[in-house]
């Protein structure tokens, strides 16, 4: 009888191998791809915290972009009209070309040409290089050569204000400038550092240095 242990059919157990210890380069390689997933997960939260980061705010409900001052249309032999309710012709404004600016709703004409008519029958002439308007044309500002005119009434000559800046105010009839100025009405010649003139209460108020040429009463050239 034979042993276990004296089995013929069973192998000798091989000797164990001694552990092979890998290069440095191919462990750090195992240790990067064994960590991958893990930093390519860092990498895509560190990228969408940038972007949120980076993209503007949402604007506010009700906010607008603010408009910029250019003209939104132009139009050449420009040509307005405002009526009195009864239908009466009150001011008329033309001009070579006009540019409307919808951030002020103000328009800018050239070579401008202003016929204002008053209830009294008053008729108010203006004439510039360049205008600049509000929406309604009730306030014209006259830049380059400006002159206004007040044609005669009631026996009154006509009156002549003539500056480099007018503020003419088509409704009331008022002429208005810082700016040096010089009135002609008749004979008489009159100049200023500003004037304010008003057609209702038929005052021209100078201002700063002046000095006139006046004709005396009842005298005629």
């Amino acid at each position: 009888m034979l042993a276990l242990d004296d089995d013929p059919l069973s192998l000798p157990t091989p000797p164990a191998r001694p552990a092979v210890r890998m290069p440095w380069p191919l462990r750090l390689r195992e240790c990067v791809l064994g960590y991958l997933p893990l930093l390519l997960m860092a990498l895509l939260a560190l990228a969408t915290w940038w972007l949120v980061k980076s993209t503007p705010n949402a604007p506010e409900p009700g906010s607008e972009a603010a408009v910029r001052h250019v003209p939104d249309y132009t139009m050449q032999g420009f040509k307005t009209q405002r009526f009195t309710p009864q239908g009466a012709l009150q001011v008329q404004i033309e001009g070579t070309q006009m540019r409307h600016y919808p951030d002020n709703d103000t328009f800018e004409v050239d070579e401008v040409r202003i016929r204002s008519l008053g209830e009294d029958g008053t008729v108010m002439r203006a004439t510039a290089r360049r205008a600049l308007s509000n929406g309604k044309g009730t306030q014209v500002q006259l830049m380059g050569n400006a002159v206004v005119v007040r044609e005669a009434l009631d026996g009154q000559p006509p009156l002549e204000i003539r500056s480099e800046l007018l503020t003419f105010f088509t409704e009331t009839k008022r002429v208005v400038t810082d700016q040096p100025v010089q009135v002609l009405q008749g004979s008489n010649d009159m100049r200023a550092a500003g004037v304010d003139y008003d057609h209702r209460s038929g005052l021209a108020q100078l201002t700063g240095p002046m000095r006139a040429r006046l004709d005396p009463p009842g005298r005629r050239r």
